[in-house]
């Protein structure tokens, strides 16, 4: 049996401990807006926090993930006013969408991390979440508008 917790509730899973953490989350608890992109942790789309720090959901698995705590986009603002979330929209950082729970978790742990970082600490750190629509300005602008206060 592996216990975990997920966004502040405990969860339990009985299942396949090489299962995928996507797979638990979008399948088993219904929560989707973490995506599949290329089940390879390369594009970022179905980024995570673990135990505090992005990681790529589609390459833990669930037996890596026993004992730990993660947040999913669901569980960053229970409302969806993350003054990252807030930014995205400010900011028209959105297109298709499909990168922005991924984005958004990511930009979250580099704040985390780094309160006020420059363009090259979030280019560092933005770089390993895809855009398939190129708003990479945006996406600098909106994290550094929350790093200055502004969202």
């Amino acid at each position: 049996m592996i216990e975990l917790k997920i966004n502040g509730e405990s969860r339990q899973f009985d299942g396949d401990g090489d299962m995928p953490l996507l797979w638990f989350l979008r399948d088993e608890l219904a929560l989707t807006g973490t995506k599949y992109g290329c089940g390879k942790g390369l594009c970022g789309s179905c980024t995570v926090h673990l135990n505090g720090q992005a990681v790529r959901s589609c390459v833990i698995t669930m037996s890596a993930v026993s004992g730990s705590e993660v947040t999913t986009i669901e569980g960053l603002d229970a409302e969806g006013r993350h003054p990252l979330q807030i930014a995205w929209a400010k900011h028209d950082v959105p297109q298709c969408g499909y990168c922005q729970a991924g984005q958004i978790m990511q930009a979250a742990s580099l704040l985390a991390t780094n309160p006020k970082p420059d363009g090259e600490a979030i280019s560092d750190a933005m770089r390993g979440v895809i855009c398939r629509c190129g708003t990479y300005q945006r996406i600098e602008s909106a994290i550094k508008s929350v790093a200055g206060g502004e969202a």
